[in-house]
């Protein structure tokens, strides 16, 4: 099931609901920061839900959401952005809870987003324009990350691809990159306010480059980061196709230390006929060697995964397919989603599999995913890791772990811990040095 990041309470005339993923993270920063704040006390009683569309359970979750919060303070404006806004806000606007329904380019456009919320009227409250029409733009420069000790970068936006399962690219629009100039400056900022570790996120980040005139791709953009900001003690990347990770990143990301020693694919199964049902550029053979290369030449490196259970005509022998490419592949952290039917994928209108049997798999599934992360926390007791604090005692080390650690320290820093067990929820338990 989806989660929401957190919901926050911000500056004086908004708080924000983030669903879904980092980049959903970067741009509710960005709402916080372009949100009018005049001193009218109308303003002082919005809430913004910003949604994920990715599954059928991300948007029932949004309009919970939308429905509790208004039952908590029924005087209070509610806004809707967002991924599912985008696609479908008519089933926000109809809503009589939501006051106004503002689509993704709106939402990362300052002045027309403040125009909007404070020109609106109930006569019309929809401003979502097609994802697909206009003139790319990327996002301005944010001035900090509320309460996180960790900053998320956009460096990319959109997808060009169509997996047969997706409505990403009709909520996102087509790829387009941040050029560096403008990750360069959003680095500075964010090192300058204290930040030990940036996150660069996008939607297909081994895209990024592809539109660019001077075609620098991912690769070089990580290099170009680590050479500039020789301070930066800790850079990570989101998620990573497995097709199309370029030569110079693989290298990196065996050779840096300072990239952190964890990778999540977007795998979504593990059989090769099931991948090219849904569209997907990998196959199971990729995945597996490519894994395999990394765990070699990268000491402690972990993997985090994305897969889909249940998809359209997936038979017993295809579902273990994916059983062995967790282990094959020394899968640790695994984001797993039964198959949600969106409505006008090809995927929408291939032979489903039956809810029972998604079930069964799913418990099968999330079994061996608990054994893999027990196996893997297990071996790490008696090293040391590095923890950058979240919350007083609580941060994760450089494999992306939860640490608990058993003295107090100041969030946002780095400090070198010994692990000396693990718990049944997963958190690793370590003594600080």
């Amino acid at each position: 099931m989806l989660k929401s990041i957190k919901k926050e309470s911000l500056v004086t005339n908004v708080t924000v609901k983030t669903f879904g993923c980092r980049l959903n993270s970067y741009e509710s920063q960005l709402i916080r920061e372009s949100f009018p704040n005049y001193g009218k006390k109308e303003l002082d009683r919005f809430h913004v839900i910003n949604t994920c569309n990715v599954t059928n359970e991300a948007v029932r979750q949004a309009r919970q959401a939308i429905r509790k919060i208004h039952r908590e303070y029924p005087g209070n404006k509610i806004l809707v952005t967002g991924c599912a806004a985008q696609i479908a806000p008519e089933l926000f606007a109809k809503m009589p809870e939501v006051d106004l329904v503002i689509g993704n380019r709106e939402k990362i456009n300052p002045d027309i987003f403040s125009s909007l919320v404070l020109q609106y009227s109930k006569d019309k409250k929809i401003f979502v324009k097609n994802i697909f029409t206009g003139k790319n733009t990327y996002p301005p420069l944010i001035r900090d990350f509320h309460e996180r000790s960790r900053a998320f970068l956009q460096v990319q936006q959109g997808c060009d691809y169509r997996c047969t399962f997706c409505v990403i690219p009709f909520s996102r629009g087509n790829s387009f990159s941040i050029p560096y100039d403008h990750i360069f400056k959003q680095i500075q900022i964010f090192l300058d306010k204290g930040f030990k570790e940036i996150i660069l996120t996008g939607v297909d980040l081994t895209s990024y480059g592809k539109d660019l005139k001077n075609k620098l791709r991912l690769g070089d953009i990580v290099e170009k980061i680590l050479y500039d900001f020789p301070e930066l003690k800790r850079l990570r990347i989101s998620s990573l196709d497995p097709a199309a990770i370029d030569s110079k990143l693989k290298n990196l990301l065996i050779s840096e230390d300072r990239i952190m020693p964890h990778v999540h694919l977007s795998i979504q199964s593990g059989d090769n006929i099931i991948l090219k049902r849904m569209k997907r550029r990998h196959s199971r053979e990729q995945v597996i060697e490519l894994c395999s290369d990394l765990i070699k030449k990268r000491k402690g490196i972990t993997f985090g995964a994305d897969l889909i259970v249940g998809f359209p005509t997936e038979t017993e022998n295809m579902f273990q397919n994916t059983l062995k490419i967790v282990a094959q592949s020394k899968l640790t952290f695994l984001h797993i989603f039964p198959f949600s039917l969106r409505s006008g994928t090809p995927a929408s209108k291939m032979p489903q599999v039956s809810g029972a049997v998604v079930k069964e798999r799913l418990s099968r599934l999330r079994d061996m995913s608990y054994k893999a992360l027990r196996f893997s926390m297990n071996s790490l007791i008696g090293k040391k890791v590095s923890v950058l604090l979240e919350k007083e005692k609580w941060g994760r080390c450089e494999s992306y772990f939860p640490v608990k650690i058993d003295k107090v320290g100041k969030i946002g820093n780095v400090l070198s811990a010994s692990i000396t067990d693990y718990s049944a929820d997963g958190e690793l338990e370590a003594k600080v040095n």
